[in-house]
């Protein structure tokens, strides 16, 4: 479709969209710049990573350990990558920007020409057109001149009083005036064809001519962004097969990685070669006593019991209390508390109590079904549109459809593993709780848990409508099952040498076992010391009046802040 044909009287538009394209070109420019220049300041903070970590040491004073080599390799490989990177930024730099620039000139200069000659041609045709206008004009005024001397002689011929010298003179101008008349049209019509003729070729041959070398002129600008989107995208394939390299290498330091061999260099380098020490010899030093106090007090013992009590006895220690014992369970000294109340977010919040975890994981089943659904009606609507495409060919090529088709069906068959995944951890955590609520007893039993929450066991739910409406409480405590805490897990949490101090103070509402590892039994309307608050997780660390420390829930008790501690409120 040509411009010159279809966009006869569009020059003022045409003249914005040109300059629009090569603002549009510009900006593009502008971007690769950008681009280039993140590329370089990767590659930069890269290298300057890589020397900081790089061993500063000769090499004969650096570890010979595997890790240490391999970790070695990767900084080289990695320095490599911080290469490659610098050449997608010099290849976008010289292919891409540079390239951008310099043909942004080109374009703002044949551009001004090409206007230019539009310019002219338009003002040539205003001077034939003004031309016209004032023969025209010119004539109009002669014929309105024409048309009262007419008038004039006329009058005087008719009139009786006036002289001949008088009707001659009136005569006389009345046919100059004609005849100035006559040559005024036929200069008008002259002007006039002249006119028209240049109008055809102005709008028939020069705007056409100068519209289509406008056309050819941004078709190329159109051209050369497609070949720079293209070289943009093979600056970085060209790196690929390096960059695969390199990663390759990280791989195969990471391979060579050899902990036996680690192993034997570390006994190879502090491997003393000495035997260790052996038995120390019995000094008697009750040679000079006398004899008969020396039998007295050495007969009546064997020998071997004797040696045994005098080299043993010096070094008997008393036995350390269970408190201090457990301190040493932990390899480095005493275990650091976040060990269990800080445990990383993991993938299948396992992490978490199990009815939390429920929740945690129903929630990210929702959502990931909502995206899975937005992926399916995308995927329905660029299907009904291929169809459109295939009856419609005129509105556009189905197969561009294709790439986005299939990758919406990749992503739906990735959101179908995911929520698969989680309905797997999600049966496992419901097939626990209800072998646990198997092993407890039922409300047909007078279980007075909380209508709406699960057992201590997996926290607590946010139904608190339901729990207001509790008919009744236990008559009387249960007494709980042998509670095992793991030493590893919870010693430090409640054999601290300072105890909390306490900030309140609880009452409980319902009986609860404390069978959990880490937990505290209590019995209903039982009042406990709180020396640690809720931290959104469902659980108040308590201690009894007897000095045990462990976790409650804080849907069974009912909390009260002392006054003077932060965040003084009220928990039912």
């Amino acid at each position: 479709m040509s411009w010159g044909t279809e966009l006869w009287d569009q020059f003022d538009n045409l003249d914005k969209h040109t300059q629009w394209g090569i603002d549009f070109l510009e900006r593009y420019a502008k971007f690769v710049k950008e681009r280039l220049e993140v590329e370089q300041n990767y590659a930069k903070q890269l290298r300057n990573l890589v020397k900081k970590y790089c061993p500063k040491r000769s090499k004969d004073d650096e570890p010979r350990f595997t890790s240490c080599l391999s970790f070695y390799s990767i900084l080289n490989e990695l320095n490599d990558y911080a290469g490659q990177r610098e050449l997608v930024a010099e290849e976008m730099a010289l292919k891409v920007y540079n390239e951008l620039m310099r043909y942004s000139q080109d374009l703002k200069a044949e551009r001004k020409h090409h206007l230019q000659e539009g310019r002219k041609a338009q003002q040539y045709l205003d001077q034939c057109w003004k031309q016209m206008d004032n023969s025209k004009k010119k004539f109009e005024r002669e014929c309105k001149e024409a048309e009262k001397s007419q008038l004039n002689y006329e009058r005087l011929d008719s009139d009786i009083n006036a002289t001949k010298s008088e009707v001659e003179k009136a005569k006389n101008q009345f046919y100059m005036r004609t005849h100035m008349a006559d040559e005024s049209k036929n200069e008008y019509a002259a002007q006039l064809q002249n006119f028209n003729g240049e109008q055809w070729k102005h709008f028939n041959n020069a705007i056409p001519h100068i519209f289509k070398n406008l056309q050819h002129m941004d078709e190329r600008r159109t051209v050369k962004l497609g070949e720079t989107y293209r070289s943009f995208a093979e600056a970085e394939r060209k790196v690929i097969p390096i960059i695969s390299k390199c990663l390759d290498g990280m791989v195969t330091a990471a391979k060579a990685v050899d902990e036996k061999k680690d192993s034997s260099l570390v006994v190879e380098s502090f491997k003393s070669g000495f035997e260790p020490p052996g038995d120390f010899p019995f000094e008697d030093f009750s040679q000079n006593l006398s004899g008969t106090g020396s039998d007295g007090t050495i007969s009546n013992t064997p020998k071997g019991e004797r040696e045994r009590d005098v080299v043993q006895g010096p070094r008997s220690e008393p036995k350390p209390t269970l408190g201090k014992a457990k301190n040493k369970l932990w390899l480095f000294g005493k275990k650091p508390k976040w060990s269990v109340k800080m445990a990383p977010s993991l993938e299948d919040f396992s992490h978490l109590p199990p009815e939390q975890r429920r929740k945690r994981l129903q929630q990210r089943i929702e959502e990931l079904s909502r995206e899975l659904q937005k992926q399916m009606d995308q995927r329905d609507a660029l299907n009904k549109m291929k169809d459109v495409y295939e009856k419609n060919p005129q509105m556009g090529d189905p197969t561009s459809l294709q790439p986005k088709i299939s990758e919406t069906i990749c992503n739906m068959e990735k959101l179908r593993s995911e929520i698969h995944k989680n309905e797997t951890w999600l049966s496992e955590v419901e097939g626990k709780q209800s072998s646990r609520g198997d092993r407890r007893p039922s409300t047909d039993n007078h279980q007075h848990t909380p209508q709406g929450r699960e057992s201590p066991e997996g926290s607590y739910t946010d139904d608190t409508s339901q729990e207001h409406h509790t008919p009744h409480r236990r008559p009387g405590p249960t007494q709980p099952a042998n509670r095992n805490p793991d030493l590893h897990e919870f010693d430090d949490e409640f054999d601290d040498d300072d105890p909390l101090p306490v900030i309140g103070h609880c009452k409980a509402l319902y009986y609860f076992d404390g069978k959990n590892e880490g937990t505290l039994m209590m019995a209903e309307d039982e009042v406990l010391y709180i020396i640690e608050e809720d931290k959104g997780d469902g659980w108040t660390r308590a201690r009894k009046q007897s000095g045990e420390e462990g976790y409650v829930p804080t849907s069974y008790v009912e909390i009260t802040m002392e006054k003077n501690s932060k965040g003084a409120v009220t928990y039912i």
